[in-house]
């Protein structure tokens, strides 16, 4: 997310004054697609609670003070009907590669659009549990492929010196949506019809709509254009974001960098899926598993927990209005992602990541360590596990929330980056279905479930810990490099020196295309001190 001083070469409108606005105000819009993210995985936590939900697709069950109104969701059904928009999102998070690389960083927006449509559609008329189930895998697809295509267009059409803040955005909007969801489903909630599920789902026809008809205003990413030999369309793109000319030599120039970094990728024959996984001195291999990691342990925080299950888990330990405590909650994420949309651009990725794992580490611990010593009665004891879990998911919202689409989005070399960016998603998508499938099993009271209750605190702290030391060893410092500038940073040190050749490449204002046609860093460096 950081950005920093300008650095000629590379990275779009690196020159351009950055008072221009018109290039970052169509980038982040994209960012609306994390609208469809954020409510469709926010609002499913509510409407398995809803009366009328519960009737139609639950199960009947003797009434009782656990089962009020007499059908019950069983915990294989629960799990079910959380988890497979996830498993949804896992393959067309795996699709965005294909959809991108054919179809355009642009059309592969808005063809996920309509995939993600059809699924809002089944489960809007769904009158059965098989009709429900498929309409959340097909919204899920959607997801997935706008997960993984728009941090991809983000990254690739932003100005560096604000590239992180405006990825960020698309964290910032999925916490829009998942408040969104939060205060629709506190609104409709007690209804007593089908309205009560049917106006949460139906709504995102709304944000799908907006995202579809925008994208046709946008332009295509330069670096895509080039890359599938659309010179004249490239300069075209670059100039819309930039607001410079065509022919100006600042956009000329970003274009040149852009092909001789691909040339020089292409001459490597990067471009398969086995080519993610290469050993060579750009680290292919370590930048790949880096992404995958960093996703994966994005979900092992455990924040999903809060936003699938919250409203069923704050009833179970005591809170007495689950409803409203999940709204507030959402909102301590939306308000918090903006400072971390300040923070990344200030202190970098790498110094969040790690303050970031840190604070989430401690409060998790004293959520469980609170949660397992006082009854449901006690008050005060509720309200301080309320706040802690608020200051939990500020810490995440301000830090590992955006920053892993941050990093996923600009590590991968161009010839590869679809594909890289989509086994990155894939493996958010896949510890989000395993987490939110295997949950209900491990919380849940009841026969062949592990009652662990509010115990499942201690397992988030302990995963916050491993990003702690995942951080550490395996993420650099990016903050204010071009995208091409980036291969440089990891050819030539290591996570743990990386901030430093970035100062370096900062300093002698390196070129990247030069430093590609054989001119060493250093070489610049003594060539300026002799002059």
């Amino acid at each position: 997310m950081p950005g920093g001083p300008a650095v000629t070469g590379g990275g779009i409108g690196a020159s351009a004054p950055k008072s221009r606005l018109a290039g970052i105000i169509m980038t982040a819009f994209a960012a609306f697609g994390g609208i469809l993210y954020g409510y469709d995985t926010g609002t499913i936590s509510g409407i398995i609670a809803m009366d009328d939900w519960l009737r139609t697709f639950g199960q009947k069950v003797p009434v009782s003070s656990d089962f009020p109104i007499g059908f019950k969701l069983p915990t294989n059904q629960e799990s079910l009907v959380v988890s497979i928009l996830s498993a949804g999102t896992f393959f067309g998070s795996l699709g965005g590669a294909p959809a991108s690389d054919i179809l355009g960083r642009r059309f592969g927006i808005i063809s996920a659009c309509v995939v993600f449509c059809l699924g809002i559609a089944l489960q809007t008329g769904a009158h059965n549990w098989a009709t429900f189930i498929v309409g959340r895998f097909f919204a899920g697809f959607g997801v997935g492929l706008v997960s993984t295509i728009i941090p991809m267009y983000q990254s690739e059409c932003s100005p560096k010196w604000i590239r992180g803040a405006v990825v960020a955005g698309y964290q910032w909007a999925i916490t829009i949506g998942l408040l969104l969801a939060a205060v629709i489903n506190n609104a409709t909630k007690n209804r007593q019809n089908h309205s009560a599920w049917r106006i949460p789902i139906s709504i995102q026809f709304i944000w799908a709509f907006i995202l579809f008809v925008g994208m046709f205003w946008l332009p295509e990413t330069p670096r895509w254009l080039i890359k599938n030999n659309r010179p004249d369309d490239a300069a075209k793109s670059l100039s819309r974001l930039t607001s410079l000319p065509p022919d100006d030599p600042e956009v000329q120039t970003e274009l040149e960098d852009i092909r001789v970094a691909l040339r020089e990728e292409q001459e490597r024959g990067e471009s398969s899926y086995l080519d993610c996984f290469k050993f060579n001195k750009s680290k292919i291999c370590f930048r790949t598993l880096s992404g995958i990691f960093i996703q994966a342990w994005q979900q092992l925080t455990g924040i999903n927990f809060i936003f699938y299950f919250g409203t069923t888990f704050f009833q179970r330990v005591g809170i007495k209005n689950p409803f409203l405590t999940q709204v507030a909650t959402n909102i301590v994420n939306v308000f918090m992602t903006l400072p971390g949309m300040w923070g990344v651009e200030k202190f970098g990725r790498r110094s969040l990541l790690l303050w970031g794992a840190v604070v989430m580490c401690v409060c998790e611990y004293l959520v469980a360590i609170i949660g397992v010593t006082i009854s449901v009665n006690d008050g005060p004891g509720q309200r301080a596990l309320v706040a802690l879990v608020c200051i939990y998911i500020a810490a995440f919202a301000s830090t590992w929330g955006p920053i892993a689409w941050i990093i996923t989005g600009e590590i991968f070399p161009l010839n590869i980056r679809a594909k890289a960016m989509s086994l990155s998603v894939a493996s958010n998508w896949l510890w989000n279905w395993a987490i939110a499938y295997a949950t209900p099993y491990l919380v849940n009271p009841g026969a062949g479930n592990a009652n662990l209750g509010v115990k499942v605190f201690f397992i988030w702290g302990s995963t916050c810990a491993g990003c702690i030391v995942f951080t550490y060893f395996c993420i650099p410092e990016t903050k204010g490099l071009s995208l091409e500038q980036v291969d440089l940073l990891y050819q030539n040190s290591t996570p743990i020196t990386s901030a430093k050749y970035r100062r370096e490449l900062i300093a002698q204002d390196v070129h990247v295309a030069d430093v590609l046609r054989g001119h060493d860093v250093v070489e610049d460096k003594d060539e300026k001190e002799q002059v």
